[in-house]
């Protein structure tokens, strides 16, 4: 699908390891500010139960996963928006991608510097959002000036974007992200052309020690800023995780039960919970096609027609798109594959207009 998560956060919060042990990728992990200064982009697997099953019950030769991208960004410091610290730069970088996964350190280590000599994730989850929030701020002050010149000459299209610009601008003025502010349909979509930074959806990740999953005070600091705007927040160790990343699955299970990593029953730790959090926060879902030569999840966004679905595959199979069999995954392992399912009555016939559920296994009739 082409959507981008990007990585950002203060220098030495962990972002470059832990797009290393996401995706596997080479990102320079120092300890000194601005290690990372053109961004690394790498995908990063998303663990998906359904479709080892599906595989299972085809004895597919091959399993192909979902994914979704990372962008690794350099981190941003106090006054990134009058480009201290090369910031413009950076929030360019940001501008280019689809959501925000906000790294904040939670550990102490007198080894590794902070850039405000004391480790403080309220604080540190305040200036960058400060930084993001008078980045956006200029752009909602430039384009109100703008439209409301043209919106004087009857431009219908430019008094809807002064009007929501003006609106921006009080919310962001107060220091609030621009997607906490209530915009009807209308109002997103004179909004959208604006590229705001902080209408992009975000989630935190507190990046914590070996011991601090648990009686962490830091961790605790991170998750209540995170509440107070309504985010998701996951813990995870990026340095455990970046170490036992090329482990087989049996060591590294054992080694992620001995961190103590909550609410992981996988044996895949903080970053399958990291991929995953990530693909809902960009609003995308898997559809599943499942043979003897491949089982594959297919990423698209949420409310995809099936025709433009087909289209992921191949653009040929939304060009002459017939008709889609549609058989839901619990029912296809249920009945025993696509024959089984079939003769209970769990196979659809769907049109183009057909929206994709989440687990839809999906077989494609075209001619072109």
């Amino acid at each position: 699908m082409g959507l981008k998560c990007g990585i950002v956060g203060l220098p030495n919060a962990g972002k470059s390891t832990l797009f290393n042990a996401l995706t596997g990728g080479g990102a320079e992990a120092a300890n000194y500010p601005f290690c990372t200064i053109d961004p690394n982009i790498g995908i990063a697997e998303i663990v998906d139960d359904r479709l080892l099953k599906l595989a299972a019950q085809v004895q597919a030769a091959k399993t192909i996963p979902a994914v979704v991208e990372f962008v690794d960004i350099a981190g941003l410091v106090k006054g990134a928006a009058d480009n201290a610290g090369l910031g413009n730069r950076f929030l360019s970088h940001i501008r280019e991608t689809d959501g925000i996964a906000h790294v904040v350190r939670c550990y102490e280590d007198g080894d590794i510097s902070h850039v405000h000599g004391e480790v403080n994730p309220a604080d540190d989850i305040s200036v960058i959002n400060l930084e993001l929030i008078l980045a956006d701020l200029a752009t909602v002050e430039k384009a109100a000036a703008r439209a409301g010149k043209l919106a004087k000459t009857g431009d219908k299209e430019a008094r809807a974007t002064a009007e929501v610009s003006e609106k921006l601008k009080a919310h962001l003025s107060a220091g609030n992200p621009a997607r906490t502010l209530d915009l009807d349909e209308n109002q997103h979509a004179a909004a959208k052309p604006l590229c705001l930074i902080t209408m992009k959806p975000a989630l935190y990740i507190a990046n914590v020690g070996e011991d601090g999953f648990t009686n962490n005070p830091l961790l605790e600091s991170a998750r209540a800023a995170a509440a107070a705007e309504n985010a998701p927040l996951l813990p995870v160790c990026a340095q455990a995780e970046a170490d036992i990343s090329d482990w087989d699955s049996e060591e590294k299970a054992e080694m992620l039960k001995a961190l103590a990593v909550p609410d992981d029953e996988s044996g895949s730790g903080g970053l399958a919970r990291v991929a995953q959090a990530t693909f809902k926060m960009l609003n995308l879902i898997t559809y599943f096609t499942a043979g003897p030569k491949e089982a594959r999840a297919w990423t698209i966004s949420n409310g995809t027609t099936a025709q433009r679905a087909a289209g992921v595959i191949h653009e040929d199979f939304a060009r002459g798109f017939i008709r889609a069999e549609v058989i839901h995954w619990s029912d296809f392992l249920q009945y025993n594959g696509e024959v089984g399912a079939r003769e209970a009555g769990k196979a659809r016939q769907e049109g183009r207009e057909y929206i994709v559920v989440d687990g839809d296994v999906m077989h494609f009739r075209f001619n072109v």
